[in-house]
């Protein structure tokens, strides 16, 4: 998954991170604007993780994204 374009199509993008992580919330998502180390911040934020874990679900979603 290439982040250029996913920070391009971030409006589209946004729906899907909701799906797969319902903590994040629009402000979230905002704030994050397609960069992929915010996100990752903030799903350690959010879920009390540690940003391996964060990074290893990351990488799981966007497989599946790929997949899709």
């Amino acid at each position: 998954m290439n982040w250029d374009q996913i920070e391009g199509n971030w409006k589209q993008f946004k729906g899907k991170l909701k799906e797969q992580w319902g903590k994040l919330t629009d402000d979230d998502l905002q704030m994050i604007s397609g960069k992929r180390d915010k996100l990752i911040g903030k799903l350690q934020e959010k879920y009390g993780i540690a940003q391996e874990e964060a990074e290893k679900q990351l990488k799981a979603f966007e497989e599946e994204s790929r997949a899709a």
